[in-house]
């Protein structure tokens, strides 16, 4: 099922997700066109998890767990992360106000490559991508908005067909697919970070609360979402 759109109205701009999904492309455009190469490039913003037990790389992969959020494998991969992050992200932006989104976006990736890094100890794959901390926005949205309505395209064999469901039904789908995914694989192997996205997802449904504005009450009698408090 791929996610087209939700139904919840954004009450003001949404700068810092808009701000983010810049970010991504520019970087991205960088890779396929700046970096001496794509590969380079990878090398270069990824994460590698084995250099978290060395002290002597120690350093560098404290800063790649940024560069990492921000790097892609492929145009796939960045123009999916996007459409995640676009339909998601802006209504958690709403709620908790920008600053706040913004600290909370960048908590989610640091979770995400945390779960990673255990899950693979020894491997010496980079790893990109923006999906780790997009996953926190999910588990965020799952508690904020549970009785939202996500349009989501469902292929059935050679048709096509539009479907409105339940957020949390979505949601929980995707879920429990990455953390089969993430049972059923080998994470030092490469491919999908599986592990990444529960632990981002995870992250963002721990740490919500303590990034909720003080008058979330008067936010609460605005939207009939807003039902996790």
């Amino acid at each position: 099922m791929i996610p087209i759109k939700d139904d919840i109205p954004t009450r003001r701009t949404p700068i810092v997700t808009y701000l983010l999904v810049a970010a991504n492309v520019a970087v991205f455009t960088w890779q396929i066109g700046g970096a001496p190469s794509f590969e380079a490039s990878v090398l270069r913003l990824g994460l590698v998890p084995a250099e978290f037990w060395r002290r002597d790389t120690l350093l560098s992969a404290l800063v790649s767990v940024f560069t990492s959020m921000f790097a892609h494998g492929s145009f796939l991969h960045v123009a999916s992360n996007l459409l995640y992050l676009w339909i998601f992200a802006n209504n958690v932006e709403d709620v908790m106000g920008r600053a706040r989104f913004a600290v909370f976006y960048l908590l989610c990736g640091i979770g995400a490559v945390a779960a990673q890094v255990i899950a693979a100890p020894t491997s010496t794959i980079p790893m990109v991508g923006a999906s780790g901390a997009i996953s926190g926005m999910l588990g965020a949205y799952l508690l904020l908005f549970p009785f939202a309505r996500v349009l989501v395209v469902v292929p059935i064999f050679f048709f096509i067909r539009l479907a409105w469901l339940p957020a949390a039904l979505f949601i929980l789908l995707w879920l429990v697919l990455q953390i089969l995914g993430g049972l059923l694989s080998d994470p030092a192997r490469g491919g999908v970070a599986f592990w990444a996205h529960v632990g981002g997802a995870f992250t963002g449904m721990v740490f919500l609360r303590f990034f909720l504005p003080t008058d979330i009450r008067r936010i609460r009698r605005r939207t009939r979402y807003l039902d996790y408090f």
